[in-house]
């Protein structure tokens, strides 16, 4: 871990630390910790379970593309990706820490980063894809709902999915544009020459030169091969929905009815639209508030902050903890091997 992410991760406690105290604070813990063990067994694990089939379906998706790319690669160290990807995306702002630790694993396993770049680029933008699709679905045929759950975070929504809407434009971009990209690679090189992080050297710049050429040949194969795009797309969408479905699980284990799935899991939607971008370690403070205000008209009383911590220690702190092992076995494997 270097020191950029070692400061991401102080900021992320920091940030836990203050999270954690405006949640107890004016809360009757009593009452709250007496709703969270009314909680069924078996919904609990069906959560816990989707939480971990969230994370591990891009390791899926991974999976799949690099085999399409003829990598003899095994599902499980391509779920180790995601979950290595997943644990620096929760400690670095706007998730930028994830994929370039991803890269860099993935080439130390034999992966050319050119290869590596496509296939994790290709999730991203589906990735990002799926989430506006539904982001302007909820807003067109769900807005009178949404505002009045929403109240004074709709602007969060309409800001989280602009931003979502610019990253796939810019995203796809970069994919279908060999010479944007080669642009992107060269004048990055020469930029870092000049500021002498880097030595000059013909080998390397030819190098890189290579790595974009190939990098547009992958590209050119996935457009190729639209049904496996299609086939990523789908599952992604089914992806998406699991960690939305995670909350409405968490309202019938707390023995709570009359709220259809569809509303709770379109309300978590938009709270993952709306802070998706912004730049805090994990989203974390602005996740727990908006979901405090979108739901407090769904779970009555003190099941509203037990459902959140709930929710959210699920699908984001458990996974989390689970991650940051992952990555520390990856970290202290590849230094036994080098």
């Amino acid at each position: 871990m270097n020191r950029k992410n070692i400061i991401s991760a102080i900021i992320f406690i920091l940030l836990a630390a203050l999270t954690f105290s405006a949640i107890f604070k004016g809360n009757d813990m009593g009452a709250v910790f007496a709703a969270m063990n009314k909680l069924h067994p078996i919904y609990l694990i069906a959560a816990m379970a989707t939480a971990f089939f969230f994370v591990s379906a891009e390791g899926f998706m991974i999976c799949y593309l690099l085999r399409s790319l003829n990598y003899k690669t095994s599902v499980a160290a391509c779920v180790k990706y995601s979950f290595v990807g997943f644990f620096f995306s929760g400690i670095t702002p706007s998730a930028t820490g994830g994929q370039p630790m991803q890269l860099y694993y993935m080439n130390k396993e034999g992966h050319k980063v050119s290869d590596s770049t496509v296939v994790l680029m290709t999730v991203a933008v589906i990735y990002k894809f799926v989430l506006v699709v539904m982001g302007i679905g909820i807003l067109i045929f769900c807005y009178q709902p949404l505002a009045q759950y929403l109240q004074g975070y709709l602007y969060l929504y309409y800001l989280g999915l602009f931003l979502n809407t610019a990253l796939v434009v810019v995203l796809l971009f970069i994919m279908i544009s060999p010479k944007c990209f080669k642009g992107i690679v060269v004048g990055g090189e020469k930029l870092l020459k000049k500021l002498r992080i880097l030595k000059h050297s013909k080998h390397r710049t030819e190098k890189l030169i290579d790595m974009a050429d190939q990098y547009h040949e992958a590209v050119l194969f996935f457009l190729r091969n639209k049904g496996k795009i299609g086939a990523v797309i789908a599952f992604t969408v089914v992806q998406r929905c699991s960690v939305f479905f995670l909350t409405w699980l968490i309202y019938r284990g707390l023995s709570l009815d009359g709220v259809s799935a569809f509303t709770v899991m379109s309300l978590q939607a938009s709270i993952y639209i709306a802070v998706d971008m912004l730049p805090l370690p994990g989203a974390q403070g602005i996740t727990e508030l908006m979901y405090k205000t979108a739901y407090s008209q769904i779970f009555p009383g003190a099941s509203l902050t037990a459902s959140m911590c709930i929710t959210r220690g699920l699908n984001f702190y458990m996974v989390l903890i689970v991650s940051a092992f992952v990555a520390l076995w990856c970290h202290f494997r590849l230094k036994r091997r080098t």
